[in-house]
């Protein structure tokens, strides 16, 4: 049995205090062995986590604890090799970057089709399927007939939706629409955002890409291709299994089988994305960064990030510090206060 349970979760609520929730999260979390990243904004949670079953279960119940939380949903995996190297958990304007303010998500969001009804909805004819996520992830893998709206970022959605409004786009007229992305989160904006635009019939994946391949087989699927994860894992198949691709560790894009076998792949180093994009002093970094890695492979160790039984050491170490100079503070205030009350009265 693989060895990390992995837990994506997103929760759309509103947060005021949100800033305050960070530090016992993270108090919470590394207690427990959790890694991963997670960000809170005053609109809510999204972050995947990762780590021992009973630590990632128990941070997933301590969320619900909190009333706001409760109904808090999230999709399981699991990996052989941790997917994560360190605790990650910052404060943001919003959890997933729309750039559309004041937009009442959790009113406004459009209605849920589940995996098994999917398929159904998305093969009818006058039903607009659109893909949210960016470029580089749908060239990965995507469903049949999805629309790309070739965006670099999130944010530019709005802007592609304006554009095809107008006569001759795919959304003139405002036809009925459904949307997906990889788990869900970015669904729950674009369909506010859709609606908040007027269009009437908008729906989206319930529990996105990652819930379809988990639930749906293969031979009954309308996916094709592998689903971009943003951990170690890069991408995942039906079953949520582990997919072919890699990271290039220059330009972070992933990198399918067929390319490693290029001669501008380069492990470490370059791919056929940045391949002549480098100056030469970067190249040579690289390539040290890649040898270190190899050699505490070997050694089996890990290169980047430290351990964390080492990771809580420092930490106790730390703390152990600073509580050793607070007791000396105070009883170098104390005997200063001794030594005031032993002077002579002034007369």
């Amino acid at each position: 049995m693989a060895k990390y349970l992995v837990a994506a979760l997103y929760h759309f609520v509103e947060l005021d205090d949100y800033e305050s929730l960070q530090q016992p999260l993270i108090d919470f979390c590394e207690q427990r062995d959790i890694i991963g990243t997670l960000l809170l904004a005053r609109e809510g949670i999204n972050g995947t986590i990762a780590g021992p079953e009973q630590g990632v279960r128990e941070v997933l119940d301590y969320l619900r604890s909190d009333s706001r939380m409760a109904t808090l949903e999230h999709k399981e995996a699991w990996a052989d090799v941790m997917p994560f190297y360190r605790l990650k958990i910052k404060l943001k304007k919003e959890i997933v970057t729309l750039g559309v303010p004041d937009l009442k998500t959790a009113e406004m969001v459009g209605q849920y089709v589940p995996p098994q009804e999917w398929n159904d909805l998305i093969s009818q004819p006058d039903v607009v399927l659109i893909d949210t996520r960016n470029d580089y992830e749908v060239g990965i893998g995507t469903f049949k007939n999805a629309i790309n709206p070739k965006t670099d970022s999130f944010s530019q959605f709005p802007e592609w939706v304006e554009q095809q409004r107008k006569p001759g786009g795919v959304l003139h007229g405002k036809p009925r629409v459904a949307m997906f992305c990889t788990g869900g989160i970015r669904c729950e904006k674009s369909t506010a955002f859709m609606r908040s635009q007027g269009f009437e019939e908008v729906y989206h994946l319930q529990g996105g890409i990652l819930k379809y391949l988990e639930e749906i087989p293969e031979n009954q699927s309308m996916w094709v291709g592998e689903c971009f994860v943003f951990d170690e894992r890069v991408s995942v198949g039906h079953g949520l299994k582990r997919g072919d691709y890699v990271f290039c560790r220059a330009c972070r894009m992933p990198v399918s089988a067929a390319e490693r076998e290029m001669p501008q792949y380069e492990e470490g180093v370059s791919c056929p994305y940045c391949h002549g994009t480098l100056d030469a002093e970067k190249v040579a970094r690289l390539r040290e960064r890649q040898k270190q890695m190899q050699l505490a492979k070997e050694r089996r160790q890990r290169h980047v990030g430290a351990p964390m039984e080492v990771l809580k050491e420092q930490k106790r170490r730390r703390l152990a510090e600073l509580a050793e100079r607070s007791r000396l503070a105070q009883e170098k205030a104390e005997r200063e206060q001794a030594a005031q009350k032993d002077q002579p009265m002034a007369c």
